[in-house]
């Protein structure tokens, strides 16, 4: 596949812009679960608080908190709050820390608009210019706090002391506080933190034995501290409800805010999405484009001995098929190959930051999902390939039997054709049926393992929620980043299922692409003799097709010159048709030379060779387009009327209804083989050439046709050289000179005349078909036949 790596190039640029798009759409992707867990863990259980130290607290939370911190702490906390009791700005301190935490400035609103509580009593305010540094360490004491508190609160309560129970709660019922080594941090309700209650336990709780407090902290530095963070934040919360702020305001503003950024997060995702989708479908059809083009203008220039080595059904699959295959590899590659990386590595990464504990989980699904792709690798890869050959069996059957349909229903072989179609088709639907079926295995595999891991994950999470080592908020982000990060390997294991099959198909267009033809333009090509235009010389010309044990050709020789006529004439397979494809140069002579215009063919440029051509082969060839655009093929400018009056075909053209302008189907199917042959020769005649080449074309006309058009051609080209290949003694022997070729040798040379005389061969030829050889008449019947087509 790499072999065609360089028809990328021109699309490298579109590809990188594809990629760049591809990370945004993942950073995206990532961070809609992260978003979503900030809505659960921040937004519902903590009542949209995010900060952990509170922007503000009232003196009697401010001595109340002061008391479970270090001495470090106590004087972090006296630095950085101040005392306030102004009514009239909150400039210097309710909006201390909101460009930290993404709070909003209260601008020169009254301090009591945000912390009505302000109004009756001092409140200290966090100092506007703390630092990044600053503002950490005291999250991190405030965080301390809390769990020392919590700590001191159920060592009171395990002891039985009267009070050290229901602080959390709100009432005296006597409910158990938290448990310090596996705290339920989820359970309380913010609205239920009763801070009255807690102050009531303050001279308790300070008349509690020194080391019990130092116990309480060094067990408080031991908790993540996120965790520390987390419940710090429920603190924070009840201190600002203490001062009057709207916590359901609050909540609901966060859920909005963070659900307006999710929304434009999504619809980014979304647009990076189309736009990706968008560049690599024009990407992948730039691609297929160019690959057809290649495939075309190399095929265009493959000698007859490339021809030889592909059919023409597995180039056409080549060129349709298998460049369908690679447009759909490219299409999809954008999209997934790069896409699933940057996925599952990001999702990867995103879920150890929630969870590293749990990571096992990502590990027994990576090591499953890398073996059912192995295992449907192995399996598929070589069916993909059984299946590209058995596409051109199908190819080669179907048109060989719709080519030749009218043999077969001469032959009443229909039956048997309709068998050994069926046979390939069979062959095709037994191997697409196995590969389907591990595809479709592969499926429900993927969603089984999805779904049992989403519910591992449910159920190992729900244990670290109960142990307070993981937030609600972020098992459920950790079960969406598993999910991205399977559904990332699920688009891998989409490409490599469809990978061996893209193989094949690059494998096959890069044999096409990188077979060299055998017949190549010289560096410097030479030009002909003026002197000898049109002059065709065979010196000891032997020949050989690629892969046959003996020579088809052996030691020809011969010069035809123009004004004159030159004829070939053997029995089937005997290597005429041969020596008219070395003349244009369709093969290369494995010895001696074959000389046109006095100069080697090889040493010519092909198109400066073959536009002093004009060549009419066996089989007659028609292009889809009209009678005149037939005729001027070679030469658009030619004057058909005329062309085809010297090729017998003016009057058949005539009685169209359309005339010159009647349309004629591809090879030519709506018109009969005689007058196949004389369009043929028309459109040979309309470039006026040097040299003519008549493969046996006039096999499918009548004897009067074939006498008019010989006499017409005559004055036509009377100064060209005339080069037949024919079957008939009648249509030669009016010839300069006769070849007599048999087994690949010229076993007799002459005029018709002299050759009846002198070659056995030949004499056997017309006596075969001439009613009196030697007066050299036509039999009578065929003499007799209107003019025409011979097989009409």
């Amino acid at each position: 596949m790499l072999r065609l790596r360089h028809f990328m190039v021109p699309f490298l640029g579109a590809v990188c812009l594809a990629v760049v798009l591809l990370f945004v759409q993942a950073i995206c992707d990532l961070n809609l679960p992260n978003l979503m867990s900030d809505i659960v863990n921040t937004g519902i259980q903590k009542g949209g608080v995010e900060e952990v130290a509170p922007r503000a607290i009232s003196k009697e939370g401010h001595d109340f908190i002061e008391d479970f911190m270090s001495d470090e702490d106590r004087g972090l906390l006296e630095q950085s709050y101040h005392l306030s009791s102004d009514a009239k700005t909150a400039a210097d301190g309710a909006a201390a820390g909101a460009d930290e935490r993404g709070g909003s400035a209260a601008g020169d609103r009254p301090l009591s608009d945000t912390w009505p509580k302000a109004a009756s009593e001092p409140v200290y305010l966090l100092t506007s210019d703390i630092s990044a540094q600053n503002l950490t360490q005291l999250d991190a004491a405030f965080g301390k706090a809390a769990w020392t508190l919590l700590g001191l609160l159920q060592r009171a309560q395990q002891t039985g002391i009267e009070g050290g129970a229901p602080a959390l709660s709100g009432d005296a019922s006597g409910a158990p506080a938290p448990d310090l080594q596996q705290p339920d941090l989820q359970q309380p309700d913010l609205q239920q933190i009763d801070l009255s209650v807690l102050y009531q336990l303050q001279p308790l709780l300070q008349q509690l034995p020194e080391q019990w407090h130092r116990d309480a902290a060094r067990q408080a530095e031991g908790i993540d501290p996120a965790l520390r963070g987390q419940s710090a934040t429920l603190l924070t919360a009840a201190f600002y409800r203490e001062l009057g702020r709207d916590m359901g305001a609050i909540e609901m503003s966060y859920i909005l805010r963070i659900g307006l950024i999710m929304l434009l997060v999504t619809a980014l995702s979304g647009l990076a999405t189309v736009l990706v989708g968008f560049i690599s479908a024009r990407v992948g059809a730039g691609v297929a484009r160019d690959l057809r083009a290649a495939v075309f203008e190399k095929v265009s220039r493959f000698s007859h001995a490339e021809f030889d080595r592909f059919s023409t059904a597995s180039l056409i699959t080549r060129s349709t098929n298998d460049v369908t295959v690679m447009q759909m590899l490219v299409t999809l590659g954008i999209r997934m190959i790069c896409y699933a990386p940057i996925m599952g590595i990001g999702a990867t990464a995103m879920a150890l930051s929630k969870s590293v504990a749990m990571s096992w989980l990502i590990g027994l699904a990576v090591v499953l999902l890398l073996g059912i792709i192995g295992v449907l690798a192995a399996i598929v890869m070589p069916k993909f390939q059984i299946m590209q050959t058995l596409v051109d069996r199908v190819n080669l059957v179907a048109r060989e039997s719709l080519v030749g349909l009218m043999v077969v229903r001469a032959f009443s072989r229909s039956d048997f054709e309709r068998k050994r179609f069926d046979a390939a088709n069979r062959d095709l639907t037994r191997t697409t049926l196995f590969v389907n079926r591990a595809m479709t295995f592969m499926m429900p595999t993927l969603m089984l393992l999805m779904n049992g891991l989403t519910a591992l994950v449910i159920w190992v999470g729900s244990q670290q929620v109960a142990a307070s080592q993981m937030q609600v908020g972020d098992m459920m982000a950790y079960m969406q980043y598993v999910m991205q990060i399977i559904t990332s390997f699920m688009f891998i294991a989409m490409i490599f299922v469809f990978l061996p099959r893209a193989q094949v198909s690059a494998k096959r267009i890069a044999e096409v692409l990188q077979t060299e033809p055998t017949v190549l333009d010289p560096p410097k090509p030479a030009l002909m003799d003026e002197s000898r235009r049109g002059e065709v010389e065979f010196r000891d010309v032997s020949f050989r097709y690629q892969g046959g044990e003996t020579d088809a050709l052996q030691s020809i020789s011969f010069i035809a010159r123009p004004g004159q006529t030159t004829a070939f004439i053997g029995s089937t397979g005997s290597g005429k048709s041969t020596i008219l494809n070395l003349i244009p140069r369709f093969y290369d002579v494995t010895a001696g030379a074959v000389l046109v215009g006095g100069v080697d063919v090889r040493t010519l440029s092909q198109h400066e060779l073959r536009a002093h051509i004009g060549y009419v082969p066996q089989q007659s060839v028609l292009m889809a387009g009209t009678v005149a655009s037939n005729i001027a093929y070679g030469a658009p400018e030619a004057d058909v009327a005329k062309i085809a009056a010297v090729a017998q075909a003016e009057d058949f053209i005539e009685a169209l209804p359309e005339g010159f302008d009647a349309p004629v189907s591809q090879g030519g199917s709506n018109v009969s083989g005689g007058q196949r042959q004389r369009i043929s020769i028309a459109r040979a005649l309309a470039i006026n050439p040097d040299i003519y080449l008549f493969d046996d074309s006039f096999s499918a006309l009548d004897f009067a046709t074939d006498a008019a058009l010989r006499r017409a051609l005559a004055a036509y080209t009377a100064n060209a050289t005339l080069i037949i290949v024919a079957q008939r003694v009648n249509t030669i022997r009016d010839a300069d000179q006769i070849y007599v070729i048999d087994d690949g040798r010229i076993v007799g040379q002459g005029r018709h005349e002299e050759l009846l005389e002198s070659c056995e061969a030949y004499a056997q030829i017309a006596h075969s078909q001439l009613a009196a050889p030697a007066a050299g008449a036509p039999t009578a019947p065929a003499a007799a036949a209107p003019a025409g087509d011979s097989d009409e």
